[in-house]
């Protein structure tokens, strides 16, 4: 026997015998399934949110609009320290700012976001605008975040941006030229390695035109990117594939009138860790539009707008999920409109509610898609107002876009219609003998 024991052959299988009886006993007495129990289901479950942490950063004079379900009230920022708002489920907050010369000239829109493991923003990189992303720590313990900046020939920024420190409760602004300086498009990686950081990252053209940057859907083998809207300007599409594999990528454009592939545009060669840009202006013929982007590998994706005029402003959109939670938009004026995109088989539906800062929130409206169709929907209340929108029927993506025409050009921004926070998504628990197997 103790040779036996003595063997490291012969111990393992002792120790996997004495294993599989165990499990054995286990799966036999385990407790039967009550009769009534509901089989498990394989879709994702929708739970609702209790509370909200949501990250704006700050602005000083600037005055922030802050929604719960039935309610917009405002609040000046009194310096320009980030702006943290805590509540339960379904807050949203954000605010615009408008210049009308300088070099930042433009309206430039916000929404405050939640810390996150990984945020992903796409847009001009630093040799062609001011790239400024802003990091912040709303908890009371440290964190610490790895940076990554791609350019179209890879990953650029190295180790510059590899275990930044962000003490508690500290704002920490990053200028991109100082990890990537030549780069004229970037894909830009945020991972929170510990604690929590909300991201955020505004971008000033050197041609003209300020925004806010939002942040793109995770990297997928599908991705839409809604709320294009119509009229002139430039529309250049902005595509990474982070993974080690390149990828072939495949466009639709979903318009007003037709769903197709732009001719020459049928599909981007992306190369392994790098971005590609492609200009969609007259794919897209100036009409209201969602790009529908399908991929062999995962990619992430966003796009760049500008107004027209003798002063041209920008705006950005990028990969979004549907409306399948809903959304809300705090902080909205006159010139506002959503840009919603019916995409797959099925015409689209979705309610659209405006509440404003001050009074009765108004009666909520419906409004149908068709399939493969963008709609143009304007919004025609007075003053601040928060805009929410309710998924009915379909698969529905969108923006909201808010213009102001000016005698030397258009002032433009764009805000992708990000899920609500009323309600998440849980993965499917089945019960299965392989969450025990090595």
């Amino acid at each position: 026997m103790r040779a036996f024991i003595d063997n490291r052959f012969g111990l393992l299988a002792v120790v996997v015998a004495v294993l599989a009886a165990l499990y054995g006993l286990a799966w036999v007495t385990r407790p039967a399934p009550a009769a009534s129990a509901a089989p498990a289901s394989a879709a994702p479950r929708k739970v609702p949110v209790e509370a909200v942490t949501a990250v704006c950063p700050g602005t000083k004079g600037e005055k922030v609009g802050v929604y719960l379900p039935g309610t917009l009230s405002h609040e000046t920022m009194k310096s320009g320290e980030p702006y943290v708002a805590g509540g339960p489920g379904a807050l949203e907050a954000g605010y615009t700012t408008r210049a009308a010369r300088g070099a930042a000239r433009g309206l430039a829109g916000v929404r405050c976001t939640e810390p996150a493991p990984a945020t992903w923003l796409l847009g001009p990189g630093p040799a062609s605008a001011s790239v400024v992303l802003r990091l912040t720590n709303a908890d009371k313990a440290p964190a610490l975040v790895d940076v990554q900046v791609h350019a179209p020939e890879g990953p650029v920024s190295g180790d510059k941006g590899v275990g930044l420190e962000i003490a508690p409760g500290e704002q920490r602004a990053i200028d991109l030229r100082t990890l990537a300086p030549s780069a004229d498009i970037a894909a830009v990686s945020v991972t929170t390695v510990l604690g929590r950081v909300a991201v955020a990252a505004r971008a000033v053209l050197e041609t003209g035109g300020v925004d806010w940057l939002p942040a793109a859907a995770a990297p997928a083998t599908r991705v839409v990117v809604p709320g294009i809207p119509g009229g002139g300007g430039l529309r250049e599409l902005i595509v990474a594939a982070p993974g080690e594999r390149d990828a072939v990528v495949k466009v639709r454009a979903v318009s007003e009138d037709a769903e197709y592939a732009m001719r020459g545009r049928e599909s981007l060669d992306v190369p392994a860790g790098g971005v590609v840009s492609a200009d969609v202006t007259t794919g897209l013929a100036a009409s209201a539009a969602a790009l529908v982007l399908t991929s062999d590998v995962p990619v992430v994706a966003g796009l760049v707008m500008t107004g027209t005029g003798e002063h041209q402003d920008a705006a950005f959109t990028a990969g979004t999920p549907s409306l399948e939670l809903g959304s809300a938009v705090a902080r909205n004026g006159a010139g506002s409109r959503l840009v919603l995109s019916a995409v797959g088989a099925a015409p689209g539906k979705v309610r659209v509610q405006v509440v404003p800062g001050e009074g009765a929130a108004e009666p909520p409206f419906d409004v149908d898609v068709p399939a493969g169709r963008t709609r143009e929907v304007r919004l025609k209340a007075r003053g601040d107002f928060a805009v929410v929108v309710t998924p009915v029927a379909g698969e529905v993506y969108g923006s909201r876009v808010l213009e102001e025409r000016l005698k030397d050009g258009l002032l433009l921004t764009v805000q992708p219609l990000a899920p609500a926070r009323a309600f998440t998504l849980l993965p499917p628990l089945t019960d299965t003998p392989l969450v025990v197997v090595p």
